[in-house]
């Protein structure tokens, strides 16, 4: 299957907010706020590096962004960046609903050979 230029932005925020420990950042940043990265591995049971890795992941899906300060490093959420996904799922709600309609539709005739 050939991926289209405009679905190459949404795969790439699919398959960062595809791992489990990603989306729990993502969730983390949203309840939160910025917050430094090291603050982010104090609850996760895994190394600093392995949760750094995860952070970059998904600053290269542009999901957050970093602001550092002087030796801090801030992580915060990108929510619009989610509108992404929400419209692609409208997309699909909207295929959906047509196709029931046109059930439906088949459905509620009185004579089926009209």
């Amino acid at each position: 299957m050939v991926e289209r230029e405009s679905d190459t932005d949404l795969t790439a925020i699919l398959k960062a907010a595809a791992d489990p420990t990603r989306r729990a950042i993502l969730t983390l940043l949203a309840q939160h706020g910025p917050t430094r990265i090291t603050d982010l591995a104090k609850r996760f049971d895994m190394s600093l590096n392995s949760v750094s890795k995860h952070i970059k992941t998904l600053e290269s899906a542009g999901l957050v962004s970093r602001k550092t300060e002087w030796r801090e490093h801030l992580i915060e959420l990108t929510p619009d960046r989610l509108d992404r996904i929400d419209a692609w799922f409208k997309d699909l709600r909207s295929i959906w609903d047509l196709r029931l309609e046109a059930l439906e539709h088949l459905m509620t005739k009185e004579n089926p050979d009209d």
